[in-house]
């Protein structure tokens, strides 16, 4: 979760960092496991200097620590969850380059969130709604419908966040190599 602003560190190859923000609902299942997945797959191929990766929610349970299940797949793969949840502020869309919205629900709650205002006429060198797209599109592009959508598995067995991981994994993965 918070890790720093975006775009202001330089990796010691000298480029400016790329911020990643994962978008779910409340921030405590999905999108944390997504921004631990996506920063190990990084550091994996040693490009973990090039990216800052944060996760937020449209009605984050705000302080809340990742879900234990979440917390306890990670584990399983070698990954560390770290963070409490927070809300998706208007200043994320100015701070990260690339906005990964887990699903479509939480697109249209983004879209009343971050609407239209004065602020972005001033705004950023990149536009934030061109930088913002679902997350299964990216390693899908002609997903439609609930291909679109990665499930939330709050209030399910620990085997659906098994299943959540293996999606976000090659999400993330697909994402990582559009990137670098």
């Amino acid at each position: 979760m918070p890790k720093g602003p975006a775009s202001s560190s330089s990796s010691l190859r000298g480029t400016r960092r790329t911020g990643v923000l994962f978008v779910c609902y409340a921030n405590i299942c999905r999108s944390p496991l997504a921004e631990g997945i996506f920063r190990e797959l990084a550091r994996q191929r040693g490009l973990d200097r090039d990216f800052t990766v944060d996760s937020a929610g449209v009605a984050a349970i705000v302080g809340a620590p990742p879900h234990a299940h979440s917390v306890a797949v990670a584990r399983r793969n070698g990954i560390t969850l770290t963070g409490k949840s927070r809300q998706l502020v208007r200043a994320d869309l100015y701070r990260f380059q690339h906005i990964l919205l887990l699903d479509r629900q939480v697109a249209a709650l983004f879209d009343k969130l971050c609407g239209p205002s004065k602020a972005r006429a001033r705004g950023p060198v990149h536009d934030p709604r061109g930088a913002t797209r679902l997350l299964a599109t990216v390693s899908t592009p002609r997903a439609r419908g609930a291909a679109l959508d990665i499930r939330d598995p709050i209030g399910e067995p620990e085997d659906a966040f098994e299943q959540l991981y293996t999606q976000l994994d090659a999400h993330c993965l697909a994402l990582l190599r559009a990137l670098s």
